[in-house]
């Protein structure tokens, strides 16, 4: 009896026992709760700090997308920037190894439920991608995905890019705590971009002010144009981080430029290119007043995607050098295939750049005026001195000597002193034939009579396409021991020689030599260029032993000492020669 009256007793304080545990359980579950969120937050914090230290922007995009995957507890994570087309034009991951990275092939462009985002930069949550309408598109081989978590990263109230979160660990899904995390995490990364942003801007507008003092310098310096042309190409690839850089200037009267300096990847073979100016990215870049650019110049409808001068090539930016209309050429600058297009700002100060390069093209073409007008003087000044000084005493000399021959009884000694007179005359027909050289040489008119003068403007026309003036050495009796027919054959194959050397050789000195003497005419062209490959088209040398041959000449093919080519066309004047072309090795 006693125990039947303690069992409701005791079963009722069993009761509050049991309400106790339940509330300490849930007690245990809500502190636990506060104590998770306290170590988020805790962590945010700590991602915000750590994105807000970096400045270098590559690392700091980094920095975000692991933050990302850690704070919503996700296995694999990007960070995709999307360019002016509203495409991704960069995409950096985290989670994915090399093996998955190689079978998912290249970086997508942003269809897809990675489109989504971009049209419509809002946060997008969903616990199983594939049942969005806008999910297709994933590659094949790439790791299975089923949540999915996505917010926009604004920079001064525009878009940058957006982070994407896949598969939250333990195959749960996304929750609204996960999204308000990780919207903040946007707003702090839209922060730290903008201060990297800010950092690089400031670091490249310093090494532009310091490349452009450096170019300043070398004009100021007297530096031939090349040189200077050469620097100005370095330096704006650097700074850009292009691939090729290449400055090239009109061909005068011909719708083509010609590369006067070529630098990076392929420089030699680029260097020997004709660009032509049908091509309308590059005929666009001539006739405007700001930079052209292409995303991929192979793919671009502007561009003649078979000039052998886009070969490997994707984005490319091309400056006018020069005002509008009046450029005397363009500076071009190229990426390898696939990688990113040329932002603004990496191609706003181009412009300014590049006119230092229009600048000391004209320099170089007033210097070589300068020069020109310098020499034709000297000239004329030492062609006065023969014919008044050298001329009237070898004159006098010769007259002397014959009025003596008549006082001379011994036939040897009469016999030598007659022929002592006829070389005093020869003499002087030679003098009289190097005046008319000194005069004619440098004439840049069409109409120069003479071989001399015809060989002193055919290489005075070249000036435009090497950059310099090639040496040119004349030796004999040019304009009065050579007929017409032989010399206009040697100066089309000098032309020839001379076109050939600027295209292919990338020489920056060439050497014409001329020599005339009583049996034969030697024209040798000499550049310290790459020299003639064995594959290269034979249909200018091909020419130039034709005119040999017909003349019952020869041409000679060889390799210059220290490197470079060395062309030598020989021709008979008189008797005969001849023989097909020889290769001197």
């Amino acid at each position: 009896m006693d125990r039947d009256r303690e069992g409701p007793a005791g079963s009722e304080q069993h009761l509050p026992r049991l309400r106790l545990d339940e509330l300490l359980e849930e007690l245990q579950v809500r502190i636990d709760a506060v104590r998770g969120t306290r170590d988020r937050l805790h962590s945010l914090l700590e991602a915000v700090l750590s994105i807000g230290k970096e400045l270098d922007l590559p690392q700091v995009l980094r920095s975000i997308t692991e933050a990302a995957v850690a704070l919503v507890d996700a296995e694999y994570g990007a960070l995709g920037v999307v360019g002016d087309d509203k495409t991704l034009v960069e995409f950096v991951t985290v989670g994915l190894n090399d093996e998955d990275g190689a079978r998912t092939g290249e970086p997508p462009l942003g269809h897809g439920i990675l489109g989504e985002l971009i049209r419509h930069p809002l946060p997008l949550r969903l616990d199983d991608i594939s049942e969005h309408p806008a999910s297709y598109g994933i590659p094949e081989g790439h790791p299975p995905m089923r949540s999915f978590l996505g917010v926009p990263i604004k920079v001064r109230d525009e878009v940058f890019g957006n982070l994407y979160l896949t598969e939250k660990r333990g195959g749960k899904s996304f929750e609204a705590e996960d999204e308000a995390v990780l919207s903040t995490l946007a707003v702090a990364a839209g922060v730290a971009i903008e201060n990297a942003r800010l950092y690089e801007e400031a670091r490249r507008r310093e090494r532009w002010l310091r490349a452009s003092a450096e170019v300043t310098a070398t004009l100021l310096s007297g530096m031939p144009s090349v040189d200077v042309l050469e620097l100005i190409a370095a330096q704006a690839r650097e700074i850009v981080a292009a691939e090729v850089g290449i400055i090239a200037e009109r061909v005068p009267g011909e719708e083509a430029l010609r590369p006067a300096v070529a630098v990076g990847a392929g420089a030699d073979r680029r260097g020997g290119l004709v660009m032509s100016v049908r091509d309308d990215f590059l005929g666009a870049a001539l006739s405007t007043s700001e930079p052209v650019v292409s995303g991929d110049v192979t793919h671009d409808p502007r561009s003649l995607a078979e000039e052998a001068q886009w070969a490997g090539l994707g984005p490319v930016v091309a400056v006018p050098l020069g005002t509008s209309g009046k450029s005397r050429g363009v500076l071009v600058l190229g990426r390898l295939a696939g990688e990113k297009p040329f932002s603004e700002v990496e191609t706003g100060p181009l412009l300014g750049f590049a006119g230092q390069a229009a600048l000391a093209m004209e320099l170089a073409e007033r210097r070589r005026d300068a020069e020109q007008v310098a020499l034709l003087q000297d000239h004329d000044r030492i062609a006065r001195d023969l014919h008044d000084l050298a001329i009237q005493r070898l004159f006098a000399t010769g007259m002397t000597l014959q009025s003596a021959q008549r006082f001379v009884q011994h036939p040897q000694a009469s016999e030598r002193l007659a022929r002592a007179i006829d070389d005093l005359d020869d003499t002087i027909k030679i003098i009289r034939a190097s005046i008319f050289g000194l005069r004619t040489h440098g004439s840049r008119t069409q109409e120069v009579s003479g071989l001399r003068g015809r060989v002193a403007a055919t290489v005075q026309d070249s000036v435009a396409s090497f950059g310099f003036s090639p040496a040119l050495r004349m030796e004999g009796l040019i304009d009065t021991g050579i007929p017409d027919e032989v010399a206009d054959h040697a100066v089309a194959v000098l032309g020839e020689a001379l076109s050939n050397a600027a295209r292919h050789s990338g020489a920056r000195a060439v050497d014409v030599h001329v020599r005339c003497t009583e049996r034969e005419l030697t024209l040798t062209v000499s550049d310290d260029g790459c020299g003639i490959p064995p594959g290269a088209a034979r249909s200018g040398l091909r020419n130039m032993e034709e005119r040999a041959t017909a003349l019952n000449g020869a041409l000679t093919l060889g390799d210059r000492p220290g490197g470079g080519a060395v062309v030598v066309w020989r021709v008979p004047l008189g008797g005969d020669g001849g023989g097909p072309v020889r290769a001197v090795r």
